[in-house]
């Protein structure tokens, strides 16, 4: 993505024309009055006709109304009924056209995108016109549902637009002619978009209309107004039914317009809005993290209140509410793992969410602290019964306590994050942060403050609040539903949500201590009244503040911002400042529906969104992303993350914690976007997301100014004593640091040390040498974990054997002229092809592919290959062990001589432990003449051989030094090495002693191999290439260590740095699964090497597991639910999904593109997104 330009389009012009054609579709329900292309009158004219059909049918049941000749309920059935059986021919109708086979011919054209669009038709009645009119149901059941449902709405849209009946709302013949007019329209566009063909809706929730919910929109608001109507006909004497049904009247003929822009949501959001809204505001409770947790504890939640009104006992109704309203806000799947357990595994702590564990230990505090509750809040409401108990002055003392609580807890709260209400820094926090061991050891001592703040908010606060509720005198009257719902939702807020429920608390008690007990406030309004006002008061004025700083923010960037200005910005601006009372309106308008602010192309203009939930995407979280290479580094991450959040949550560093509300983090080139999904007693619910690492310009723009709102907060050398946060108007704030376990990922250039020719000339010494290693490694290994591999003897001879048999074939000359290693030449590589997408010999090398290896079959180590003796003679003579032992051991000749090889005379290992650490009998056979060997056997180190050797720690005995001193001396065991080390040594450089090129290095390292004889060996035994291949890795990453931090001085020394390769390092590619399943197992550290075939560098990549700083910052919450509206917007209704378009272009204050990124696919991309986390604070 390019840097932006001030002129980029908001839409290019193939867009725009798109959306000139689909919002008129839109704003009338349906019909397509402008194609973009010439077509028949008919077209329209059909349109016009199946768009008034609604209105004739129902002007035929109100004619009959206005002529006395039926009741108003009789004209309303007629209209019904009429539009029942219309609707049914129009829907079968469609069924017929689509039962005929005809194929709808397209119009030859040369905008090849508008194709789709242009149909040819042949007749008024055509089976290809009434497919295009009338698209027709995916279901029968929705054919049948609709049409049903379509005959309601015509019906009671006339009961409902009758002119004496509007007449006697508003007395004037004017205004009822109007309102008939225009209310006929909006039931024709209604009715349109349920049995004709439904538009695509402004207000899209779901990506994919599945069930067919969107026709249902508009008739499920025109119900909405007519069931007003319909209560203010048959209740009477109530004023204000009147006056609502009034200004309803007036709202219905402006349906059509808040359809089209979007302000009305579809069913789907609208459901799950409402539960959502009254779950927590009315019940008490908050957002779950998942629908269908949202619509359990809504249904258990809404009973409460109605078995608390039918209880007798007022102490029954206070037990009752205080024990459920616990209950309720804890995070009861985690607990139910815990009970399901037998008492005898109590001491055993159980996952409830990666890196934290919800144990026994947890679970006995809820316990103690719901019997402590249940004790208090029944002693207090007995106590406060008795005549001669003041519950006026009791009350008011818990309340003064109430009042410390909350000045405290808001004290300790701001001492834990960098900066004071957002505004000021925080003195108390470490200043030092670059200094990380000194900071986190600052800052741990800050964290025992948050420990003090922990016990108020979890244990004192809760108590004193539920003591408050006893002591309430409304609780002693009878019983009534406002008493039934406020107490509900009071007992429940204060486990639920604590500092939301102090805060509540102390405002309702202030208000009562200030102000006139006569007055209405006090007088008509019980405690639990109160607080769920005071509950509503407190969310809207939070999403005003928000939406507000939103909105200026929009607004002055665009001004101030350069890359922001565009043509229009300077009329924009004077509009936003001539109709701020108008833009104030929005605002708060938006506020008080709990919908997102929708900043149009994420310009200052400024629409309603649709009410939609708090995480504003359908579905679960966590159940898509756009999955790559560095996915894996998000995967380890979370668990160490989450470790971290649940300290920095309970200490309060991340401030109030709400549903809905967003972080983010930064460290290194990674972005962590964090969700709060969901809010209870001691725990909340978050889904957290990876940001792509390979940035693009718009995102690392973004990213730079995110380094540089914390590198402001955190980073600076001597910050003055509360200043002020000069990233004030970002839509980031920083709170904290948070110490977390993570992968810092270091690139360098290998510029200078590979293409050294020294480096390159002690390679290959040192390749013999790790070679050596890793085989006697791999060989102790093997001993020491199977058992009886030979039957070791204290006098080992070789027992007679019938060598007659091996022997009916005469010996060639010389081994060495039986095969020749013309092919096994290095120079068959060159630099050139190095990278070509088709290497040279590719079915050869088919065999060494990496993928392949864990599928084949590999021999158990330390296993025989057991051959009959047929495979060696061809007599049927016995066979003894060591023969075959130390016939496999010499070069093999091609399988058709393997009789010659039999001649060679027969060895025997000299210690009787050298067969512990004898290579597997399948790799000793190869098929590098053995001329080859013993000439390349000279650069066999015997000295580094038998040291290796000395340092074993697979004999556990009094006797080891001198068991491997032995088996050091043993020759016949140091030719098998020999013979094995140096086939491998060909098999990866040939016989040629020429110094390597880089390329050389690179290609072998990825897994290329030249072809010869030995490569063939290899790949038939694909445990001895996999070692092969580690031991070539290792010594690369020795020549790196080695050039940057100096030779090793002996052997001990190299030792060590191998078994250090080994122990702490993987070493290889990033593509590799290897590579991934290492960064899961948390290896310490990972080495892989790469070419830039742009600029032909080689390159390293070092990722290493330390402790870093991980910064977080809370973002706006309306400023994203904002984005988002018109992301969705933009996406689903304009389809403007080009990727250079206007709102995905970087944005300094706005962080627009990041956020994009952040959205649920697919309009999003994260690629890594959590499922919901659980993270116990206690």
């Amino acid at each position: 993505m390019g840097s932006m330009s001030p002129d980029v389009p908001l839409l290019n012009d193939y867009k725009q024309d798109f959306l000139l054609k689909r919002f008129p579709q839109t704003l009338l329900g349906g019909p397509r009055l402008k194609l973009g292309y010439c077509a028949p009158p008919y077209i329209y004219v059909n349109q016009i006709v199946l768009f008034l059909m609604p209105w004739a049918l129902g002007g035929t049941g109100t004619l009959l109304y206005q002529l006395d000749l039926l009741r108003d309920y009789a004209a309303a059935a007629l209209s019904g009924g009429l539009m029942v059986f219309t609707a049914s021919v129009i829907q079968l109708t469609s069924v017929y056209a689509k039962s005929k086979s005809v194929v709808v011919k397209r119009m030859i054209t040369r905008d090849i995108l508008a194709e789709e669009d242009e149909h040819e038709f042949t007749s008024c009645a055509g089976a290809e016109t009434i497919k295009f009119l009338i698209p027709g149901k995916k279901y029968v059941a929705n054919t049948v549902f609709h049409s049903v449902l379509a005959g309601l709405v015509c019906g009671l849209g006339t009961w409902y637009l009758l002119p004496n009946r509007v007449a006697l709302l508003y007395g004037s013949p004017g205004a009822t002619a109007t309102l008939f007019v225009f209310g006929w329209i909006t039931l024709c566009i209604g009715e349109y978009s349920l049995i004709v063909n439904s538009p695509t809706e402004t207000a899209t929730f779901q990506t994919q209309d599945t069930y067919e919910i969107t026709p249902l929109l508009r008739p499920l608001y025109v119900f909405f107004f007519v069931s007003v109507d319909l209560a203010h006909r048959f209740v009477v004497n109530i004023p204000a039914l009147e006056q609502m049904n009034q200004v309803l009247h007036i709202l219905f003929v402006l349906l059509p317009f808040l359809w089209a822009l979007g302000m009305l949501p579809p069913p789907d959001a609208l459901f799950f809005w409402a539960v959502e809204q009254v779950l927590e505001f009315g019940l008490g409770g908050s957002s779950m993290s998942t629908p269908l947790r949202l619509l359990v504890m809504f249904i258990i939640s809404a009973g409460t209140p109605v078995v608390a009104y039918f209880l007798p006992s007022t102490i029954g109704v206070v037990l009752f509410l205080t024990g459920l309203g616990f209950l309720l806000s804890l995070n009861l799947s985690a607990m139910s793992v815990v009970l399901r357990h037998r008492v005898g595994s109590r001491h055993e702590a159980f996952t409830g969410s990666p890196g934290h564990r919800f144990g026994w230990k947890e679970c006995l505090l809820c316990i103690t602290v719901l019997a402590v509750a249940l004790l208090e809040a029944g002693l207090l409401h007995r106590y406060a019964s008795f005549p001669e108990v003041s519950r006026s002055s009791s009350q008011s003392a818990v309340g003064y306590v109430l009042m410390a609580l909350l000045s405290v807890l808001w004290i300790l709260r701001e001492t834990q994050s960098i900066y004071i209400l957002g505004i000021f820094r925080n003195p108390f926090y470490p200043k030092d942060v670059q200094a990380a061991s000194v900071f986190f050891d600052k800052q741990n001592k800050l964290l025992r403050i948050g420990a003090v703040r922990w016990i108020l908010l979890t244990l004192v606060s809760p108590l004193a609040m539920v003591a408050f509720l006893a002591l309430d005198s409304s609780l002693h009257r009878l019983h009534s539903v406002s008493v039934s719902i406020g107490f509900t939702r009071a007992f429940r807020t204060v486990w639920q949500s604590t500092e939301n429920a102090l805060l509540e608390t102390v405002i309702v008690i202030a208000v009562q201590l200030l102000s006139d007990t006569e007055c209405w406030w006090n007088r008509s309004l019980d405690t639990g009244s109160r607080l769920l006002l005071i509950g509503i008061m407190r969310d809207r004025l939070i999403q005003f503040i928000n939406k507000l700083q939103f909105a200026v923010t929009v607004l002055l960037a665009s001004w101030t911002e350069k890359k922001q200005h565009r043509k229009t910005t300077t009329t924009l601006c004077v509009l936003n400042s001539v109709f701020a009372p108008f833009v104030l309106f929005i605002i708060v308008f938006s506020t008080l529906l709990s919908s997102p602010l929708l900043p149009l192309f994420t310009l200052p203009v400024f629409f309603v969104g649709f009410p939609r939930p708090v995480q504003s995407w359908p579905g679960v979280v966590g159940t898509a992303a756009c999955v790559c290479t560095d996915t894996v580094f998000y995967h380890q991450m979370v668990p160490r993350l989450a470790v971290a959040l649940q300290t920095a949550m309970a200490a309060g560093s991340l401030g109030l914690l709400l549903p809905g509300s967003h972080y983010l983090g930064r460290f290194e080139d990674r972005l962590i976007w964090i969700m709060i999904l969901e809010r209870g007693y001691a725990y909340c619910c978050i889904n957290i997301k990876g940001l792509e690492l390979q940035e693009t310009s718009c995102h690392t723009a973004e990213a730079q100014r995110v380094d540089e709102v914390f590198e402001s907060a955190f980073q600076r050398e001597h910050p003055q004593v509360c200043a002020l946060n000069e990233h004030l108007g970002n839509i980031l704030t920083p709170c904290t640091v948070l110490p977390v376990k993570l992968y810092s990922d270091a690139r360098g250039v290998l510029s200078g040390i590979i293409d050294s020719h020294e480096n390159l000339r002690e390679f290959k010494d040192d390749l013999v040498k790790v070679l050596i290693w890793v085989l006697i490694q791999y060989c102790s290994k093997r001993s020491s974990t199977q058992e009886n591999i030979y039957k070791t003897e204290n006098n080992r001879e070789a027992p007679p054997a019938p060598l007659s048999a091996l022997n009916t074939s005469p010996c060639p000359e010389s081994l060495e002229d039986s095969d020749s290693l013309k092919s096994d030449t290095f120079h068959e590589w060159s630099d050139d092809n190095l990278f070509d997408d088709e290497p040279a010999n590719k079915t050869r090398k088919e065999k060494l592919q990496f993928s392949d290896l864990p599928g084949t079959n590999l021999p158990i180590p330390g296993s025989v290959d057991s051959q009959s003796a047929d495979d060696l003679s061809t007599g049927t003579g016995p066979k003894n062990d060591l023969y075959k032992t130390v016939l496999l051991g010499f070069p093999a000749v091609d399988k058709g001589q393997r009789e010659d090889v039999t001649c060679i005379p027969l060895m025997e290992f000299s210690c009787s432990q050298s067969h512990l650490l004898s290579l597997p009998e399948e790799w000793r056979s190869n098929r590098t003449p053995y001329s080859k060997i013993k000439e390349m056997s000279s650069l066999f180190p015997e000295e580094w051989y038998q040291f290796v050797l000395r340092q074993l720690e697979c004999f556990h005995s009094e006797e080891k030094s001198s068991v491997l001193e032995e088996i050091a001396k043993d020759k016949a065991l140091k030719d098998l090495y020999v013979r094995t080390v140096m086939a491998c040594y060909i098999g990866l450089f040939g016989i040629d002693n020429m110094v390597p090129s880089p390329g050389q290095l690179v290609r072998v390292y990825n897994g290329g191999l030249p072809w010869s004889g030995t490569l063939d060996w290899l790949s038939e035994k694909p445990e001895l290439f996999q070692l092969v291949r580690k031991a070539f890795r290792y010594t690369l990453k020795l020549m790196v260590d080695k050039a940057s931090l100096g030779p090793t001085e002996d052997f001990k020394e190299l030792a060590d740095c191998l078994r250090e390769y080994e122990r702490d390092w993987y070493i290889g590619l990033a593509s590799e699964e290897q590579w991934k399943e290492a960064i899961l197992e948390e290896k310490p550290c990972l080495f892989s090497l790469g070419y830039e075939s742009s600029t032909g560098v080689y390159t390293s990549r070092v990722l290493m597991l330390r402790e870093l700083s991980v910064h977080i910052g809370q973002l706006n919450a309306e400023a994203v639910r904002g984005q988002w509206a018109n992301l969705s917007w933009e996406l689903l209704y304009a389809t403007n999904d080009d990727e250079e378009r206007y709102s995905m272009q970087a944005h300094p204050l706005l962080l627009r593109n990041l956020t994009v990124q952040a959205a649920d696919p697919p309009l999003g991309y994260p690629i890594f997104s959590s499922k919901p986390l659980p993270i116990h604070l206690c």
